[in-house]
């Protein structure tokens, strides 16, 4: 999927009041359909966002902020909104989320699928895929390694030049988001039954279950 010129003119940028709100599960339903672009190295790659999870800071069993834990790992989402909070998983996979909220609130939104844009053959180089098939940006540690996103990006700024979201008016139809349980978040007890993942219905980029 490419832009033209004159569209990429009239894109707009997310600007800080998107993220300083204080709804985190609204915010990650509206994330679907806007624009992820990373420019790392002189090099912009770009996709659309069609799978997210909301997390809710101190009162989220299944957030790494639950019950107000503060740890260097953490404190970024103690932060200001509108920044990146990019953590390892199982020491492999590298996991890009946004804060959102004031500062204090520890809420972020997980950027689970994106389909890709501007960039692709970048995206697989830095994959190491031979071919741009429908796993090259599903799951969130694909999404990380396509944009080149990794642990030291933590902390920058979205509303700078080298990572930041886009808005050009795509949006989805209400029949077309699905609200279902978050992925691999059992340890949450009652927290993991809820609805805080989005996805666009039909999407082949959209993570297996």
């Amino acid at each position: 999927m490419a832009h033209s010129n004159l569209q990429i003119l009239l894109m707009k940028r997310l600007e800080y009041e998107f993220y300083n709100r204080s709804d985190v599960v609204t915010i990650a339903r509206e994330l679907l359909g806007k624009i992820l672009v990373s420019t790392i190295d002189g090099i912009t790659t770009s996709g659309r966002i069609v799978e997210t999870e909301a997390y809710a800071g101190a009162i989220d069993k299944a957030s790494h902020a639950y019950n107000g834990r503060r740890t260097n790992r953490t404190e970024i989402m103690f932060g200001d909104a509108a920044k990146a909070y990019v953590y390892l998983c199982y020491g492999i996979h590298h996991l890009f989320n946004i804060v959102t909220n004031e500062k204090d609130i520890p809420h972020a939104v997980l950027i689970r699928a994106l389909e890709p844009i501007a960039g692709i053959e970048h995206m697989l180089v830095r994959t190491k895929k031979a071919k741009a098939d429908y796993t090259l940006t599903r799951g969130p540690g694909n999404v990380s390694k396509a944009l080149g996103l990794y642990r030291h990006h933590t902390g920058t700024d979205l509303l700078g030049s080298e990572i930041y979201l886009m808005d050009d008016d795509y949006i989805y139809s209400p029949g077309d988001i699905i609200a279902s349980t978050r992925i691999g978040v059992d340890y949450a007890a009652e927290d993991a039954l809820l609805l805080y993942r989005f996805h666009v219905k039909g999407s082949r980029y959209v993570s297996k279950n």
